[in-house]
């Protein structure tokens, strides 16, 4: 019988000035936006990895925070992506899965890999790069061992689960639009983002067991909001990858794949905040859905209060020389 993955509905980060008293409930402390974000949403995205180079500790926090189910996206690093380009990149990668992320333990969801407007297609170096991703904790922990002497004595190098990792990638040239690019993600089982934006290519084609969609804004980038007939579009085609299936107006580059009779697990994350409108958008596309989570209360306890000591906000720092 045929079977329905999971979908997750939620928004990328969590720490913003202009959520407080429209999201966040007014006096709501910043070290708590987590906590009440979690408990909004079944998923965010950690947009602090992408930027510098976690500590364990802050991941020990966020797991700690977040409520069992729970699933994290974990953004990877630009220096990986960005500076580097994916070239000489394994020792980088290894230092980046001995920061911290085997810590958030079964909370750990797909590892997203974003590269720039400017990085074209090349076949070769994307599928070294590819081949170099632990497919599994086991590996990641492996690969984590393999970390310079810059993570030494703030590395975490274990995991207390033993499953599956899945890597997406989000690309932002349409040299990407190419069959080699689909049939070499198809090879190695790893995701292509269904990126929503006027800017970047916008391709569905399946090429993981699982659907990877960032909403930007279709109109402009990072602003626009989503109205109820373009919400209905959305949820349409979230149900359909879901089932097993593709939709019906998919953008593809290859014809679509057979129906999978195990259903797709469906990541979306609403990354249009600079007007406030990514937690109401995430919101109702979870309703038309029927995911939606309990809206979190928003008054905590005076005793879980004062357990959470330290901030669960984002912090980056400097985890790479200039190139």
């Amino acid at each position: 019988m045929a079977r329905n993955g999971t979908i997750r509905i939620g928004i990328s980060g969590w720490t913003y000035a202009p959520w407080r008293g429209v999201f966040y409930p007014e006096g709501l402390p910043q070290k708590h936006e987590l906590h009440f974000a979690a408990r909004s949403f079944a998923s965010i995205e950690i947009n602090g990895t992408f930027y510098g180079l976690q500590k364990p500790d802050a991941f020990a926090r966020w797991r700690e925070a977040t409520p069992d189910g729970f699933v994290f996206a974990v953004k990877g690093s630009r220096y990986i992506t960005h500076l580097k380009r994916l070239r000489d990149v394994e020792t980088p990668l290894a230092n980046f899965m001995a920061s911290g992320l085997l810590r958030l333990g079964p909370k750990l969801g797909p590892i997203l890999w974003q590269f720039p407007p400017t990085m074209k297609l090349d076949a070769e170096l994307f599928a070294r790069f590819l081949a170099m991703l632990p497919k599994d904790t086991d590996d990641a922990a492996k690969l984590a061992k393999r970390h310079d002497d810059r993570l030494n004595g703030r590395d975490w190098l274990e995991s207390d689960v033993q499953q599956p990792l899945r890597h997406a990638l989000e690309i932002r040239h349409d040299s990407f639009c190419a069959k080699e690019f689909i049939e070499l993600l198809r090879e190695h089982h790893v995701g292509l983002v269904c990126a929503d934006t006027v800017q970047w290519p916008l391709l569905m084609d399946v090429t993981a067991d699982f659907i990877y969609c960032r909403l930007h804004g279709s109109e402009e980038l990072y602003v626009s909001g989503y109205d109820d007939a373009t919400l209905d579009v959305w949820a349409k085609r979230i149900a359909a990858w879901a089932r097993g299936h593709e939709p019906e107006d998919a953008n593809r580059v290859l014809p679509p794949l057979k129906t999978s009779t195990k259903g797709r697990d469906v990541f979306v994350y609403f990354d249009n905040d600079v007007k406030v409108r990514a937690p109401a958008d995430a919101r109702s596309l979870a309703e038309r859905l029927g995911v939606a989570t309990p809206i979190a209360e928003a008054a905590m306890s005076t005793k879980s209060r004062r357990k959470s000591r330290r901030s669960e906000k984002e912090e980056a720092r400097p985890h790479w020389p200039s190139p």
